[in-house]
């Protein structure tokens, strides 16, 4: 079963990387830390509500696509 930080951290990476941007710039366009978009795509961190609307924002999504459980990956 995957947790909700494994979730989260899964569709993170794959947003971030299908649109084309490093952790930095990503971080850059939410307001954030670098070494924070590296801690919750590996799953070490909790995310604060406001935070997932920042990183959705920056990437062009939706909080629901950052927290939707992908298919092949538990749940």
């Amino acid at each position: 079963m995957t947790t909700p930080k494994e979730t989260l951290a899964f569709n993170l990476k794959r947003l971030r990387t299908s649109i084309g941007i490093s952790q930095e710039e990503l971080a850059d366009r939410a307001g954030l830390h670098r070494t924070y978009i590296s801690s919750v795509e590996r799953g070490k961190r909790n995310v604060g509500l406001e935070n997932i609307f920042l990183i959705a924002d920056a990437l062009g999504a939706t909080p629901e696509e950052l927290l939707k459980p992908a298919p092949g990956i538990g749940r």
